[in-house]
């Protein structure tokens, strides 16, 4: 398994909030939900990204937004429009001053919205009206960290670059009420997810973690892939180097310069990144995640763990479960 491929392997929606909404100008809705990722597709009409430390971004129809939380967003209309919505914690919406919108705005079945032709569905809709599907993964352990950490703050792909049936299959499915339908959107996002981080990674003006350029370099790419194939391994420079047809030195020269960290350091950080994923796993303990991480005794990672982030693997598992 290449990098990429085990970076994208971390998206498990479970339960994730999908909604369609359907918004009439002048619009804008403030996120503060929390929520480590969120997709936006834009269905209908324009909307800006705003973040509260960047640019505006425009997201024309048809393309889709993959923004990184936990920090709060606005999306709206038009670039200047105050909030007129705030959607909080646990998917609660309300206006600026706290009173609850949910009921008041609902039209049906996951859509929601302020134009009263939309509890008819599409056929009632004004066209004047902004129409968007959300997709909100919930729980940190839903996204890997390391994914999160490859991420910009808010992503942006026009629809004319990339083709992929996805986003209309998602809007076809999100407003139907059948059994399993909770499944089949989950993993849907995650198909979409998935899909577009592809996309973006694998454009030559995106700004992706150095790793991903590493991997098509003949040296530095086998020997990432071996890595991240078996991480459990006790991998050395010198092992790594007779696997790539190079010298240690080379080989620790060139993954330094193209990674940005010498091999051993990189796996240091590929095993605690896995180990902190895996520990986010009810059934999971300490001991079978230093076994499945490379790790010779639950203490060897616990000194690992705390070394590099600061908190023992206990620690970073209360802090990462999701609230009761």
């Amino acid at each position: 398994m290449d990098a990429l491929a085990n970076l994208l392997d971390g998206p498990r929606a479970r339960g994730a909030f999908l909604l369609r909404s359907v918004l009439t100008p002048p619009w804008s809705v403030r996120i503060a939900d929390l929520a480590p990722l969120t997709l936006v597709h834009m269905v209908r009409n324009d909307a800006w990204i705003r973040t509260d430390d960047g640019p505006a971004r425009l997201l024309r129809p048809g393309g889709i937004a993959v923004i990184r939380g936990p920090e709060p967003y606005t999306v709206a209309g038009d670039r200047d429009t105050e909030p007129q919505i705030v959607i909080r914690p646990g998917q609660v919406s309300t206006d600026p001053d706290g009173d609850e919108l949910c009921e008041r705005m609902d039209l049906g079945v996951r859509t929601w919205g302020d134009d009263p032709g939309g509890a008819g569905g599409p056929v009632g809709e004004s066209p004047a009206s902004a129409v968007m599907i959300s997709g909100t993964y919930q729980m940190r352990g839903e996204i890997s960290s390391r994914l999160l950490s490859a991420l910009p703050r808010v992503l942006v792909l026009s629809g004319d670059a990339w083709s992929s049936p996805l986003p209309a299959l998602l809007s076809e499915e999100i407003v139907r009420d059948e059994p399993g339908q909770e499944v089949v959107l989950d993993r849907l996002l995650d198909l979409l997810l998935i899909a577009v981080l592809r996309t973006w990674f694998a454009r030559p003006e995106t700004a992706a973690p150095a790793w991903y350029a590493a991997q098509g370099d003949p040296v530095v790419g086998p020997a990432l892939r071996l890595l991240h194939d078996d991480p459990a391994h006790p991998w050395t420079v010198a092992e790594l180097a007779a696997r790539t047809g190079v010298s240690r030195a080379a080989l620790g020269r060139r993954f330094t310069d193209l990674v940005g960290e010498p091999p051993m350091a990189y796996l240091t950080g590929w095993r605690l990144a896995l180990a902190a994923d895996l520990l986010r796993e009810p059934d999971s303990t300490v001991a079978s995640v230093a076994r499945r991480v490379g790790y010779g005794s639950p203490f060897a990672l616990s000194s690992a763990f705390k070394r590099v982030r600061g908190v023992s693997p206990q620690q970073h598992r209360e802090r990462t479960a999701p609230a009761s």
